[in-house]
């Protein structure tokens, strides 16, 4: 065992979330790393305890300098400026004497192997794992968020470890994952860290995708997008005052990111959690649809994912499933082809059908897939092709 991956070990194996050998972890409390090895590879102590001040300076890449040492964030829709000692609003980024830096790059604070259809991408090397990771912070601050333990959170104040892109890279490779996930919190605000995590990747012939709320300017997206495989959108709502009242954020700037993902032709899907009394309205349905059939096209897949009481929004049922199959209904009506029910187990808006001839073409049960029929992308009964990324090729 080389240096680099006895190092990795040591640090991942020290969170005490080892499973036995061969063994598989589930991700339990997300914030605590639990990633899978056999429990003779290493151990000894390499976590950054919550509370240290020993955090790690990167230089971020997406700034500029203002006056009197601040500095003006180019990263998302915000456009945080910064004074000297200061963050901009997902704090894990700092000004240290008019220079800006990331506090978050090789540092997570979750990993695990999920199944691809968690994230979810339906579309991407279905029935694979994906080695799936997280660093603190996000730049939105909904008041659902179901990952509100590290999302919402400081680098200081939950437990990271070191791993570093390279390291990532490997620990897919060894674990047989085909992807690594940028996911859980918000790879926006630790974009330099998803940017080389994907090239390191990308020479071990595994690919990266991120799972994003979209919210993030065009200059580093354009750099994201030279290095990722495929982007899954969480489209909070499709009004503003739903971003503003709800996420602290803005809708505008995430269909901006869509068209440009479409328009670079990366590989795209949407999630929309759907949430009773708030971002539930036909009408809206209608006008999502219609945005991602003229914006986007047709074969996009849109996934209505199913509501439950989390963080600040406490007070609400969980979506009605025949609310997810009215949107559904309404989506395809317009013209949408993958149209998608989430986070209802066994639905048979979980499966994939040939929008030519019905044929049912990927069969799930929860996260788990059963059957896949496609041959070479094609329907195997009317031979259409279907768009996504089947081969590991």
């Amino acid at each position: 065992m080389d240096a680099a991956r006895r190092d990795v070990l040591r640090a991942l194996m020290a969170s005490g979330c080892a499973a036995g050998l061969g063994g598989v972890t589930g991700l339990g409390a997300l914030g605590s790393p639990c990633p899978v090895f056999a429990q003779d590879e290493a151990v000894g102590p390499a976590i950054a305890a919550p509370g240290t001040s020993d955090l790690p300076l990167t230089p971020a890449r997406w700034w500029k300098a203002l006056d009197e040492g601040r500095v003006e964030c180019g990263l998302c829709p915000k456009k945080c400026r910064v004074a000297d000692l200061e963050r901009g609003a997902c704090g894990v980024r700092e000004n240290r004497g008019g220079k800006y830096f990331t506090l978050v790059h090789s540092r997570p604070c979750s990993l695990n192997l999920d199944p691809i259809e968690k994230k979810p991408l339906y579309h991407v090397l279905p029935g694979t794992a994906s080695l799936s990771l997280a660093t603190p912070g996000c730049n939105l601050q909904c008041r659902f968020c179901q990952n509100w333990e590290i999302a919402q959170a400081r680098p200081e104040q939950v437990p990271t470890f070191v791993l570093t892109p390279a390291q990532a890279a490997a620990l897919a490779v060894q674990r047989r994952a085909p992807t690594i996930a940028c996911t859980y919190t918000e790879p926006v605000v630790y974009a330099e860290y998803v940017h080389d995590i994907a090239v390191a990747a990308r020479k071990a012939n595994v690919r990266t995708v991120m799972v994003s709320n979209g919210a993030i300017m065009e200059e580093p997206l354009d750099d994201l997008m030279g290095v990722l495989a495929a982007v899954k959108i969480d489209l909070k709502a499709y009004t503003e005052k739903f971003y503003k009242e709800v996420c602290g954020g803005e809708l505008k700037p995430v269909l901006d990111t869509l068209r440009r993902l479409k328009k670079k032709g990366m590989w795209i899907e949407i999630v929309v959690l759907v949430i009773p009394t708030l971002n539930d309205g036909e009408e809206e349905a209608r006008g999502l649809a219609r945005f991602v059939r003229g914006d986007l096209g047709p074969e996009v897949p849109v996934h209505f994912t199913r509501f439950h009481p989390a963080y600040r929004i406490q007070n609400l049922p969980r979506t009605p499933v025949a609310t997810l199959e009215r949107a559904r209904d309404i989506a395809m009506a317009e013209g949408l082809q993958f149209v998608y029910v989430g986070n209802v187990a066994g639905h048979p808006g979980n499966h994939t059908y040939c929008p030519g001839c019905g044929e049912m073409l990927i069969r799930r049960v929860g996260l788990a897939v059963t059957d896949i029929r496609l041959t070479a992308g094609r329907c195997p009964k009317c031979r259409r092709a279907i768009p996504g990324i089947w081969s590991v090729a």
